[in-house]
């Protein structure tokens, strides 16, 4: 019997920052409105989401602060780098999300900007409840023992 393999993504851009400053709750795909300069920009991998987040704007969700680099080519119909990008979830991702920020004091963060399979560009996005300086540290020291431990293992089992 023949195994199916995962189906092939291409990351593009991350916020690495993100898993740091957040504990992130819950993950969630999107899609993104983009022109086609953007989508040439994304594909030879020039884009920044450290500074983005994700807001609802009159019914809508948005990304904002997004920096997609200009396509060089493209001059004639290109795009301003930091303008925003419509969201595309089903009405029922995005009432959960709204509800999470407005009850809970959540923030949207993008996490990833991918390529799915099928070529698509879509978004990670992140619910994520803000660290304090104390959170932070205990993240740092847990995952210097994670590297630790996994070294000192390594080196009984040589």
């Amino acid at each position: 019997m023949a195994q199916k393999s995962k189906p092939e993504t291409k990351t593009v851009a991350q916020n690495r920052r993100a898993r740091f400053d957040y504990a992130i709750e819950d993950t969630l795909e999107a899609g993104i409105v983009l022109m086609g300069s953007e989508v040439k920009s994304l594909r030879r991998g020039e884009a920044s989401i450290t500074e983005a987040y994700a807001t609802e704007q009159r019914g809508e969700m948005w990304l904002l602060n997004a920096h997609i680099a200009p396509y060089e080519a493209g001059k004639t119909f290109g795009h301003a780098p930091r303008r925003p990008r419509k969201l595309l979830l089903h009405r029922r991702e995005m009432t959960k999300l709204i509800g999470a920020v407005r009850r809970d004091g959540m923030t949207i963060v993008p996490l990833a900007v991918f390529f799915n399979a099928r070529g698509i560009a879509k978004v990670l996005l992140g619910l994520a409840k803000g660290r304090k300086k104390a959170d932070q540290r205990h993240a740092i020291k847990e995952r210097d023992w994670q590297r630790q431990k996994s070294r000192l293992l390594r080196t009984a089992r040589e």
